[in-house]
């Protein structure tokens, strides 16, 4: 069992950054591929990126490539999304997941889900 918790969130304007958190329980957090989606209201949930167990491997989404990334610290349990030069179309509820095995985009391979942290982005 794996138990996810996600901090960071907030408000900011367009063009700043945030830096999102998932902190991560259980002494496997390594064997884990680790990814962010978002879900804005009235939409689906989409991928933001992933990034596998040891961490040298990353893929974003298109709509994020350039100002976003993840990163991950096994020894701490907790993966990053460092979000640059944000727009409001970026509003959403973050969430971070966890699966064993290789990354992937789909939402629905993984087996772990937090509870989301708001992001808003004023114009």
């Amino acid at each position: 069992q794996v138990q996810l918790v996600e901090s960071g969130g907030g408000l900011v304007q367009a063009g700043g950054s945030l830096r999102l958190s998932c902190a991560a329980s259980g002494r496997t957090f390594s064997s884990y591929a680790m990814a962010w989606f978002r879900q804005a209201p009235g939409k689906q949930r989409e991928f933001v990126g992933s990034i596998s167990w040891g961490g040298s491997t990353t893929s974003y989404a298109d709509s994020v490539k350039g100002r976003f990334t993840i990163s991950r610290d096994n020894a701490k349990n907790t993966v990053y999304l460092q979000m640059n030069s944000l727009k409001p179309g970026d509003t959403a509820l973050y969430y971070c997941a966890a699966k064993r095995g290789s990354r992937s985009s789909r939402s629905a391979e993984y087996d772990y889900w937090g509870q989301g942290t708001q992001v808003t982005v004023s114009s």
